[in-house]
């Protein structure tokens, strides 16, 4: 019976380039699989017969043989092996497998294997809560969390000794069991040791054999100045320990920081509002203005307006891991007086007949708003 055509059998073109070849032939051999079809004869002869133009079509070499005489006795023995392809690139196969193992067993481990039953301690987070100032200038700090670590009688092992531990005789130590899936030698982890490679015979009394325990675990920590709300450190190794020889987990800590009752921040300035009187703003005074350094003084120029702002340099916070402070910005609030005695009222009516003949000038933006109001009203 004569044989198809290669390039008709995976749907190609004999311009067709390697990537368009891979990929139908990716394809099909995903379609016609002999586990996805068991019960299908028919879908069996198409995979062998995808895999085999693919085998040729695949490799320069035999393709160009191909173009140039068609069928010739042998030209599909680049399929030798195929059945057990523990090693070797199989002439291109290589990452289709990679492929179809991803599409039936939900991907391929790559990059080699790993320590039988070795596994990774898990990630924990811990929330810090820290004031305005331990933000600014820096806080050292210790912690407790509940976490597992290595038993201390057993370390890690989960036998009462070195002794009651033996190779897995499931899996020979390999912590896997390989299954055949007709064309495919598929790897699982052993139903006995869980992965391991190791059985326990006598389970060590203080962990039950899990090698672990929870503990409650104390930790030095050092916030950095500068540090803000929201910001998250990672302590690397300090979560949970591993199981089985696996590398600890890390520790993450969230930092939140609590409201001051004078300053809110922004990036590394910082802002306070400070109420003046009347008198201050208009004639000018030196007033006490809060800082996180302390108490400082400020001169206020007189006629200053409400909502007037007064940058204080290098008040603000540290700049993180680096040099320098931001500045601190002060907001003055003109306080208008309450509760006038008779001779204050007094003095303030006298103040505004005194005050009649020159308001153009004292009251530069009473009296821009007024021409404009004439402006708009007539």
């Amino acid at each position: 019976m004569a044989k198809r055509d290669y390039y008709e059998i995976l749907g190609v073109g004999r311009q067709a380039s390697g990537d368009e070849i891979k990929k139908a032939y990716r394809k099909l051999a995903l379609k016609y699989h002999p586990d996805r079809n068991p019960e299908d004869k028919e879908a069996g002869v198409k995979f062998r017969e995808a895999s085999e133009a693919y085998a040729v079509l695949s490799d320069q070499q035999k393709r160009a043989q191909y173009d140039r005489f068609g069928h010739v006795e042998g030209m599909g023995e680049g399929m030798e092996g195929f059945g057990g392809f523990q090693g070797g690139d199989f002439g291109g196969f290589g990452d289709i497998f990679g492929d179809i193992f991803s599409e039936f067993f939900g991907g391929a481990q790559r990059g080699g294997p790993r320590k039988a039953g070795a596994m990774r301690g898990a990630d924990l987070q811990y929330n810090m809560e820290i004031s305005f100032e331990e933000a600014a200038f820096g806080h050292t700090t210790e912690i407790s969390f509940p976490r597992m670590e290595s038993c201390g009688q057993c370390g890690g092992l989960g036998a009462k000794s070195s002794k009651d531990i033996e190779v897995c005789p499931t899996c020979h130590g390999t912590g896997q069991q390989r299954m055949q899936q007709g064309f495919f030698s598929v790897a699982t982890t052993c139903n006995r040791c869980r992965g391991a490679g190791k059985v326990v015979r006598t389970p060590c009394p203080k962990c039950n054999g899990e090698g672990r325990q929870r503990v409650t675990h104390r930790l030095r920590v050092n916030i950095p100045a500068g540090i803000d709300s929201g910001a998250r450190l990672k302590l690397s190794g300090e979560g949970e320990s591993g199981s089985g020889g696996g590398p600890s987990g890390d520790l993450y800590i969230q930092i939140g920081v609590r409201p001051h009752q004078f300053f809110h921040r922004e990036d590394n300035d910082i802002y306070c509002e400070v109420p003046i009187s009347v008198v201050n703003a208009a004639l000018g005074a030196d007033i006490v203005v809060p800082t996180l350094d302390g108490k400082v003084g400020m001169k206020v120029p007189a006629g200053t307006q409400n909502g007037r702002s007064f940058r204080i340099r290098s008040k603000g916070i540290p700049h993180l891991r680096g040099k320098g402070r931001g500045d601190q910005y002060v907001r003055v609030t003109v306080e208008i007086p309450t509760n006038l005695t008779d001779r204050q009222k007094q003095l303030l009516k006298e103040f505004a007949e005194i005050d009649k003949s020159n308001s153009g000038k004292q009251y530069p933006l009473m009296e821009k708003f007024m021409s404009r109001i004439k402006e708009m009203f007539g």
